[in-house]
């Protein structure tokens, strides 16, 4: 079998560098086939960072004439999503415990939320980190344990800005450099040790595969991803919310040797799997103070957000709603938050030594984590798990059209998630597979969800 290196769906520039086409690469697929080439679990993007290592963070003001990108920071996102109000309530994720995954981690992370935190006047929180397997030493010098660090970086300071006070749990899987070993499967073992130990009500993933690239996709196989669903149906039956990054590469998605795309429309897993919520990207068109100045579009520049039709999964008895969309098919994503590299967030990160500093980082990657933090607080606020939201959250868009209430803020400005070439879906009234059901007026949006789960 031949053997693929792995690399973050993500580049990285000097600050000041000119934009980049974003690289990417899939994650690990399970099962064997003669011919089937194997690759290592990676993240769907660790950031596509094009400002990096700057002293301290700037203005959007600053950051558009400087590098004609915008930049925002979690006080920016919080009057955005209008969180500002929950947060006044006391809804803030106490109480409850987010869990992200990833391989490798970074041995900054706790000290990096720290300096992010106090940056922006966030009281920081605690990351307890658990590691599953034979995690590896920490080598700055490798550019496998630093793209993940990178996404480690990124996936705990979203989570953290949305819900500041809920705990986070990073737990850190080792991916074995050999040939035929795989790593999803260590992140599934890890998804499920949590949910059975009670660890967290809140698993956000930033790692995917096209489906194309498992063992046995082009025979009509689908063993090899039904075979790794278990921590999946495990979380259902503990009502514990699974969401997944859609992918930076719009309608399609990378081809097995992690050097281009298809050049037909594919869709990725873990996102497309019914068990799962799937997170795509909106840009969001920001003042300094947070206010939008128009709204919000596809994310769709140095990347795209991921959406489409499975080629693996038919379409859910949740999607039924939304059936003249997405057809016969299970259709992705279901809801999305901010991705767009112009328009990228803050992070902070020192796992680098080359490289200390603020980054401004965009991608689906930075979406999941978000999510993961409204999902906090709505447990919070329902005093329970809201556990799988699918049904909630459609019956809710199909009562958007006529109560605000519902808190569901449809994306419809016409843009799209076309990509390398292969035509995507464009952002149209009511569901679409660019944004999905759109993205969220948090203080609408958490009760609302908080009710509508304890109805389903």
């Amino acid at each position: 079998m031949r053997r693929v290196r792995p690399r973050p769906r993500a580049v990285a520039a000097a600050a000041g560098a000119t934009a980049l086409a974003a690289a990417a690469a899939i994650s690990p697929l399970s099962g064997t086939a003669a011919a089937a080439p194997q690759v290592k679990a990676v993240p769907a993007i660790a950031g596509h960072s094009l400002i990096k290592g700057v002293g301290s963070p700037l203005t959007t003001e600053q950051c558009q004439a400087k590098w004609k990108l915008a930049c925002y920071s979690p006080l920016q996102y919080r009057q955005a999503y209008n969180l500002n109000p929950l947060y006044k309530k006391g809804v803030t994720g106490k109480g409850r415990t987010i869990v992200i995954v990833d391989s490798f981690g970074s041995p900054t992370v706790q000290h990096d939320l720290d300096v992010y935190s106090k940056q922006f006047g966030i009281p920081s929180t605690k990351v307890e980190v658990k590691k599953w397997g034979n995690v590896p030493p920490w080598d700055p010098k490798n550019a496998d344990m630093t793209g993940w660090a990178g996404e480690t970086t990124l996936d705990v300071e979203m989570a953290h800005a949305i819900a500041p006070d809920a705990k986070i749990v990073l737990i850190e899987t080792a991916v074995a450099e050999t040939e035929g070993v795989t790593g999803l499967p260590e992140m599934m073992d890890a998804e499920k040790w949590a949910i059975d130990h009670n660890i967290g009500d809140v698993i956000t993933q930033s790692f995917g595969a096209t489906e194309n690239t498992f063992p046995g996709f082009d025979k009509g196989d689908f063993s090899s991803i039904n075979n790794l669903r278990y921590a999946f149906k495990d979380a259902a039956k503990h009502g514990v919310t699974v969401l997944a990054s859609s992918g930076d590469g719009g309608a399609t998605d990378n081809t097995a040797d992690g050097k281009g795309y298809y050049k037909y429309r594919v869709n990725s897993w873990p996102s497309s799997d019914p068990l799962v919520t799937s997170i795509g990207g909106t840009q969001l068109h920001l003042n300094d103070k947070g206010d939008r100045i128009k709204p919000e579009s596809v994310y769709n520049d140095h990347g795209a957000g991921g959406g489409g039709q499975s080629h693996v999964f038919t379409r859910p008895a949740f999607q039924n709603s939304v059936k003249n969309v997405v057809g016969t098919r299970r259709g992705t994503p279901d809801i999305s938050m901010a991705a767009a590299v112009d328009g990228g967030a803050w992070v902070y990160s020192s796992y680098d030594p080359t490289s200390v500093g603020w980054d401004v980082s965009g991608g689906t990657s930075e979406a999941s984590p978000l999510f993961s933090g409204i999902i906090a607080l709505a447990d919070q606020q329902a005093g329970h798990r809201v556990g799988d939201i699918h049904k909630a959250l459609y019956k809710l868009n199909s009562e958007s059209a006529h109560n605000p209430n519902t808190g569901i803020v449809d994306v419809k400005d016409g843009t799209n998630n076309s990509y390398a070439g292969v035509t995507g879906y464009t952002a149209v009234k009511g569901y679409d597979m660019a944004t999905g059901v759109g993205t969220v007026d948090a203080v609408r949006f958490v009760p609302a969800l908080a009710r509508a789960s304890w109805m389903r």
